[in-house]
Parts: C-alpha cells; sequence; structure tokens
C-alpha cells in the first residue's frame, strides 16, 4: 500500500525536481535550471522570462538533455558556467557544450556548440528566447534585422496567429519600470512567434525561420554554433509583496456560465461505473467524442449517451468529419444523423471540425484538403435541426487563430488548450494565467459576437496536432505535451483548473467544459495501466472533482469582478446569490504559503481543501459543503483551494 505524500497530495508525483541555483552579480540574477536560464531579473525586475538551448526531436517533442559535466564559477561581480551536454533516444543523439556568463555591468552571454556523431533529425535545434507578456503587450520594440536595417515596431496586442517578427537579428525594449534590454541573437536566423496562441505567457524568439523544411537532418560532423548577448541598463523601481494578500469584490459581470465534462468511448465504462459520484458533481453537459478514424461508431456513441444520461446531464456531440470531399463529407454527417434519430435525437448541441483541421498547419505550409467550412456546417444544421451548431477546432487556440471559421454560420465558437504544449514543468503550467485574457480578448475579436465555448481542456493533451502523438507517461513525471499528466490528480491540478475556469468565465465564454469523467483527464479515479500512486490502492475523488462542483453549484448567479492586487498569486470567482449572500472560490497559485484577508464585512464561513485533509477530501462528494465560521484572516498552504461564503 502506498503511503500518501506531500508530494503525492500536491503533484499526484513523488518525482523529484531539482530546485533551479540562483546566481548573482551585482543587480543581475538568473536562474540556472537544467543547463538553461530563466527569470532573468535586473534589480529584482524581470528583463527576459528565458534563455535555452533547446533539442527538439522530428514529432516537436523536447528532448530532456543529460548534463555530463557542469562547473560553476561565482566571484563578487560575475558568474560562469560551463557545461556538457547529450540529447538522445535509441535512434539518435546530439551533444553540445554551453558557456553562460554574467557581469554585474548588466551583460549576460549564453553560448552553445554542438555536435552528432550520426544523421540527428530534428525540427529545432538551437536557442528560445522567452519575452514575458506582462507589462509588454502592445508596447514598444526596436528590431534589427539580419542585414542590419533597423525597424519600430511593437510587441503585439491581439495574438499574433503567425509570426509578428521575422529575420531577427537583435530586440531592444524596455521593461514596464523602464530598464533598458536588449538581445543580440548570433550563429543563425531568428523569427518571433506570439506564444499566448498556446496559453504560454511569453513572446518566443526562435532559431530558424518555419518557412524552411522541417524535420530537417544535421550532417554527422556539422557544427552548430550560436550565441545570445543580452545588454541590460537603468532601474527597476518595483518590487512584490508577498505578504497578506487582500481580497474584495467590485462589479457585477453576468452569470457564472455551465460547467462541462468530456467523455471518449474508451472512458465509458469507468465513467458509468463512477455515474452515482459524477451526478453529485451535477455538470451542465457531457461532450461525446466521434470520431470514425478510431473505430467509433453506433454501439460507442449509444454508450456514451447511456453515460451521460445516467449522470442526468446534457450530450453534446463532439464529431470528427474524415471526408475531405463536400459530397462525402455530406454523406458522412447524413449517416451519423441517422444513427442519432435512432437514439432519440439526443443532442443539444453538435460540434463539427474536419479531421484535417486536427492537426497542425504552419505558418509558410500548404493546407490540407477539407470540406468548405460554410457547407460542412449548413450540412450539420439540416442533418441536426433542433440542436446549436458549433465549429471551430477541436484542437487549440492556435488552430483556430489561423483558421477562423465563418461565424455567421455557427451558434457556437469552440476550442481547447492544454498548458503543456511547449514545457512541462510546474511554473510554466500555472503561468499559463498570464495568457488567458489574451485569449479572451482575441476570441471575441474572432467569434464577432457569436458565443464562444471552451474546452474539453485539463492540463494533460487529448491529441497532439503537432506530431504523431502525445506522451504516454509511464513513468509518471512532469514534461511537456503529457496525455496522462500526474497533476490531475493533485492539489496543483485542482488549482489550476480553479483558475482556468474562472478567468474564461469572466472573461464572457459561454460554457467552459474540463477534459473528462475519469481517465487521464477524469475527476475520479478509475484503473488505468499508467501509475496512479496512492489512488491506484485506495481509489476515491481528485481535488479538481470539488472545484467542478463548486462551480456547477454557481451556474446562473451574479459574477463579480474578484479585486485581487499584483503579484497574482491568489486565482478565483466571486458570486452573488439570489439571497444576497457571496460566495468566493479561490485558491493558492504557489506552492509557498500564502494568507488571504476578506475586506467585505459580514459574517464568514470557510471551507478549505489542502494536502493535511486530501485524504477525507477523496472520500466526500460533499466535503467543502462543509463550512465553518472562520476570522477574515484566511492562511492557504500550497495550492490550496478556499470556498468562503459572506453573509452580510
Amino acid at each position: 500500500m502506498t503511503k500518501l505524500s506531500r508530494e503525492i497530495a500536491l503533484y499526484g508525483t513523488e518525482e523529484v525536481v531539482t530546485p533551479p541555483q540562483v546566481l548573482t552579480a551585482g543587480d543581475l540574477t538568473v536562474e540556472l535550471e537544467a543547463g538553461n536560464l530563466r527569470y532573468i531579473r535586473w534589480q529584482g525586475e524581470e528583463v527576459l522570462r528565458a534563455i535555452s538551448f533547446i533539442v527538439r526531436d522530428k514529432d516537436w517533442g523536447t528532448y530532456s538533455p543529460e548534463i555530463t559535466e557542469m562547473a560553476i564559477d561565482i566571484r563578487d561581480d560575475s558568474f560562469e558556467v560551463t557545461l556538457k551536454a547529450i540529447a538522445k533516444d535509441s535512434e539518435q543523439s546530439f551533444s553540445y557544450d554551453a558557456r553562460v556568463e554574467g557581469s554585474s555591468t548588466g551583460k549576460l552571454t549564453f553560448h552553445s556548440t554542438g555536435r552528432t556523431e550520426g544523421n540527428f533529425f530534428t525540427n529545432r535545434t538551437g536557442f528560445v528566447i522567452l519575452h514575458p507578456i506582462n507589462g509588454l503587450i502592445g508596447a514598444p520594440v526596436t528590431i534589427e534585422h539580419t542585414n542590419g536595417n533597423i525597424k519600430e515596431s511593437t510587441f503585439p496586442a491581439i495574438i499574433d496567429p503567425v509570426q509578428p517578427m521575422m529575420d531577427l537579428r537583435a530586440l531592444t525594449h524596455h521593461t514596464p519600470s523602464g530598464i533598458l534590454v536588449r538581445t543580440l541573437m548570433e550563429g543563425d536566423i531568428y523569427e518571433m512567434e506570439d506564444q499566448r496562441n498556446w496559453t504560454d505567457s511569453s513572446y518566443k524568439t526562435y532559431v530558424r525561420p518555419l518557412s524552411l523544411p522541417w524535420p530537417y537532418k544535421i550532417e554527422a560532423g556539422d557544427k552548430i554554433d550560436q550565441k545570445i548577448t543580452v545588454e541590460i541598463s537603468g532601474s527597476a523601481n518595483k518590487s512584490a509583496n508577498y505578504g497578506t494578500v487582500p481580497l474584495s469584490v467590485g462589479d457585477a459581470l453576468g452569470s457564472v456560465p455551465p460547467i462541462g465534462l468530456g467523455l471518449r468511448p474508451e472512458d465509458t465504462a469507468t465513467t458509468m461505473t463512477a455515474a452515482d459520484t459524477l451526478r453529485a458533481l451535477n455538470p451542465s453537459y457531457l461532450i461525446l467524442h466521434h470520431d470514425p478514424r478510431s473505430g467509433h461508431d453506433q454501439a460507442t456513441l449509444s454508450a456514451m449517451l447511456k453515460a451521460s444520461q445516467a449522470i442526468n446531464t446534457e450530450s453534446w456531440l463532439e464529431l470528427v468529419v474524415v471526408s475531405t470531399d463536400n459530397t462525402q463529407a455530406e454523406e458522412e454527417i447524413l449517416a451519423i444523423g441517422k444513427m442519432a434519430a435512432v437514439l432519440g435525437s439526443p443532442f443539444e448541441t453538435v460540434l463539427v471540425s474536419p479531421a484535417s483541421d486536427m492537426k497542425c498547419t504552419l505558418p509558410g505550409s500548404v493546407w490540407p484538403e477539407t470540406p468548405d467550412a460554410a457547407d460542412l456546417y449548413r450540412i450539420a444544421r439540416k442533418t441536426f435541426p433542433k440542436a446549436k451548431i458549433g465549429g471551430g477546432m477541436f484542437s487549440y487556440f492556435t488552430e483556430l487563430n489561423r483558421k477562423r471559421p465563418p461565424t455567421d454560420m455557427l451558434d457556437l465558437v469552440s476550442f481547447t488548450t492544454s498548458p503543456v504544449v511547449h514545457a512541462g514543468d510546474d511554473r510554466s503550467v500555472m503561468e499559463t494565467h498570464e495568457a488567458h485574457f489574451s485569449i479572451i480578448n482575441s476570441v471575441t475579436e474572432i467569434s464577432s459576437g457569436v458565443p464562444w465555448v471552451l474546452g474539453p481542456s485539463a492540463i494533460g493533451m487529448r491529441d497532439n496536432p503537432y506530431g504523431s502523438s502525445t506522451k504516454y507517461n509511464s513513468e509518471n513525471i512532469r514534461q511537456a505535451m503529457n496525455w496522462n499528466d500526474p497533476r490531475q490528480r493533485g492539489l496543483m491540478g485542482a488549482a489550476w483548473t480553479l483558475g482556468y475556469i474562472a478567468d474564461f468565465a469572466i472573461g464572457g465564454a459561454a460554457a467552459v467544459s474540463i477534459g473528462g469523467c475519469t481517465g487521464p483527464f477524469g475527476v475520479v479515479f478509475s484503473p488505468a495501466a499508467y501509475p496512479q500512486p496512492w489512488f491506484d490502492d485506495y481509489g476515491g475523488l481528485y481535488p479538481v472533482f470539488h472545484v467542478l462542483r463548486g462551480f456547477a453549484q454557481l451556474k446562473n448567479c451574479t459574477m463579480l469582478t474578484l479585486e485581487v492586487p499584483p503579484p497574482a498569486i491568489i486565482s478565483g470567482i466571486a458570486a452573488r446569490s439570489a439571497d444576497g449572500s457571496t460566495t468566493y472560490w479561490i485558491t493558492n497559485t504557489k506552492p509557498e504559503p500564502v494568507t488571504v484577508e476578506i475586506t467585505e464585512p459580514g459574517l464568514v464561513k470557510v471551507a478549505i481543501l489542502c494536502a493535511a485533509n486530501f485524504i477525507e477530501a477523496t472520500k466526500s462528494v460533499d466535503f467543502m459543503d462543509r463550512l465553518v465560521p472562520h476570522s477574515s484572516m484566511i492562511k492557504l498552504d500550497s495550492f490550496a483551494i478556499a470556498r468562503i461564503e459572506m453573509k452580510v
């Protein structure tokens, strides 16, 4: 029997994560993590989010390099790091040397050279620089091109679907407090993409233009030689405050939207087993996934529908259309319509997407053949006349932004997200909240007044638009492109989900659905081939169950602005019921404890889910209904969830 550790309660895994080493040279600080640099700060203010030398495979998967040698030399006014590393799998390997030098003068360099003994196939090998989005959205930037020409521009405000800056040699910008930062990139041609497309909280400048063929081959004996130089000057005037966080509510925003869950045929049996528990969660709808390429047929559709009916919820159909020809696509949709008619025409909403749109088409590439979108939606409306018709993308916002649907043909615009497309570490996952409101602004523009819906989304990736598959996580670790991510079972997964729903609900989503009922994106344990420490022995509810149940209870209540001072340690939502009471659902987004103060006067009752009561919460569907009187000062442990009720 596995003993519950704090790590399993928080993260769903006992994987050991080596903390970053902070390197300091005067006012310059950087975090050294796995041989790369994060959180480059000057006088405490972030000037760059990261500088990384990365090696990717032909499916855009990022290797975790093995560092074979490392030396760190720290002096009074400078530091130096040298390392040797190898990125490899069973088929190929790439070795590289790197040197990092930092000075109190504000100069930072990262130089890397690499080679392969055999041919190495990759989609990207080289430097990636991340500019943070906080304070830089729409801000000025000076661009220096490879021919020496200089251009004044701005960081994108609305999310750019392709590359806002190309043919780059250097970028110069000011931080929000006025620090001047120049980033010089040598050794190849660089360009920028807007990583907010994937909910990353950064603008990413990367090596090798996407217009060039990929994957590409690094020949045996070829040398990769690249260097990044950052020059920083000026003074910061801001500092983080991690003391008590005051919380207050403001203006009304509209109603809390309905909350749904996804369902795929492979999870139908375990969902049926958990139907009583899921009925207590009270989701507004299930999205039933139907893809003929996976052998889905009337039997699988019928089984999912029975599960939905057992949970007593609406049924939405997520329909993948395989045919690329308009006539064949119509025949395919009509055949699904006949299946639905036999089952009693049960679908309140039908979401439609061509299968070919479920794979990414990178900028500069030729779009694959698909049925005409307007015709597809017209056929769906004719086939399902009583249902709302939704379109967009079953993959990510990125693909929606790059291929926008004819919204005048739709009742709903839909898309999903995942926070582990590019990075799998805890901080990167939680930082995706910074990009949510950029997504909201952009999708509001794309939808042109048509309601938009989100999901099914979870930390893990249900599909990989960028390669052959997601990563089956047999080792139960944190990594990019995880299919089964361990944090789905932990408090961190619940905290991320609470913030996710809150952000998009406040931003105007007509509905939000989360990954699944059971399985890798689920809210209730079910047996699986992959490891689920502690739950494999005891089963029960994941913490995220209580978050979704809490939002379901708030359906149609009036949302209120939740006033939280920066930095955004606390995430959540406030809502007012018809009786005038106010409910807060909030979470600590950090591993460090924090204290919040409710500034609204009145009687306070609180229920808290944290590592200390994790086991009890896995056994009780009504755990967060057990409110007790509390002072207005509330201490939240790592990723703790709080339900707060205020009676004036």
